[in-house]
Order: C-alpha cells, then sequence, then structure tokens
C-alpha cells in the first residue's frame, strides 16, 4: 500500500533555533580553527645540510629533504599532509629547499649556495620532490617526484622512507 506524503510541518520554538545556530557557528568555528592549524603546519627551511644530515644520522634516521615552489598547491598538500605531520609525530627529520630562492644554504661539503643553485645542480625540476639522503650526503633511495597521485602518494612515500631507513641502519 503506497504510503502518504510526508506533509506534517514542524514548529521550532525560539530557543531550539538559537541553539541549532550556536551549534552550526560553533562548528563552523572549529572547521575554521582546524584549517588555520593545518595551513600553519610548515617544514624548516635547509640552512646547513651537512649538520641536518648529521643530527638525522645520530637518531639512525635519513634526511629527507622537500625542493618545493612558492604558490604549489601540490607542494602545500605533499608539505601539511605527509612531511609536516611525519615531522611532528614520528620525529622524522625534513627540510625544505625552495626552488627559485636566494635563500643562503650550506651543502654536504659546507659550500655555501643559494637553494635554487642547489636545486639546479640536483637536477630537480618538478616541485614538489622529495629527496632521501643518508651518510656523506648519498641518495639512497629514489626521488618522489610530483604530489598529482594523491591516492597513492603516502604509499610511494612509505615506501621509500623503508628503503632509506634500511639504507642508514646498513650503513651503520
Amino acid at each position: 500500500m503506497p504510503q502518504a506524503p510526508f506533509t506534517a510541518s514542524r514548529t521550532v520554538d525560539a530557543s531550539t533555533a538559537l541553539a541549532r545556530r550556536r551549534f552550526l557557528l560553533a562548528g563552523g568555528a572549529a572547521l575554521v580553527c582546524r584549517a588555520g592549524l593545518a595551513a600553519a603546519r610548515t617544514l624548516p627551511m635547509a640552512v646547513s645540510l651537512a649538520d641536518e644530515l648529521s643530527q638525522a644520522l645520530g637518531k639512525r634516521s635519513p634526511l629527507l629533504v622537500m625542493v618545493s615552489l612558492e604558490g604549489c598547491p601540490f607542494c602545500r598538500i605533499v608539505r601539511e599532509n605527509y612531511l609536516a605531520p611525519m615531522r611532528e609525530q614520528q620525529g622524522l627529520h625534513v627540510v625544505q629547499v625552495d626552488m627559485r630562492s636566494s635563500r643562503i644554504v650550506k651543502d654536504f661539503q659546507g659550500a655555501t649556495l643559494t637553494h635554487d643553485e642547489l636545486i639546479r645542480r640536483w637536477t630537480v625540476k618538478v616541485a614538489p620532490t622529495v629527496l632521501f639522503f643518508g651518510a656523506g650526503g648519498a641518495e639512497i633511495a629514489e626521488r618522489l617526484v610530483g604530489g598529482y597521485t594523491p591516492d597513492f602518494y603516502g604509499a610511494y612515500l612509505d615506501d621509500r622512507l623503508r628503503l632509506a631507513h634500511a639504507a642508514v641502519l646498513k650503513a651503520t
């Protein structure tokens, strides 16, 4: 037997309407705050790769260097959703180097150059690119180039990180 369409109207008193409005506003404010916290997640800029590598290896961990580009949406996703949380929660050693930046950095041998010069030396052409370094500044896992595969990015990152950790442990 077909049911009659629902036509009952429900009246809402003023106090219930006000309570709903406050609830929705509080939820919206929570989302804005949460988005603000995610936006605040960042990575330290590389200053001395030799020192940063030494700190990482001292904890039997590789040094990860994220090559980014200002304004790059894929860089932001990789930084905020993968690398910064891993740095915060797991103590992963990650620094950032910016394409086209004239900021000064010391390489693994202590030579001073700009971020942009370093990136050109490494022949990185795509942002984001994540590099994995071990003893002597040698790359110990395949570079993770690009950030356009969100469904699989975490798995690719985990796989390369596992290989990099194994290489560091093998070298010690």
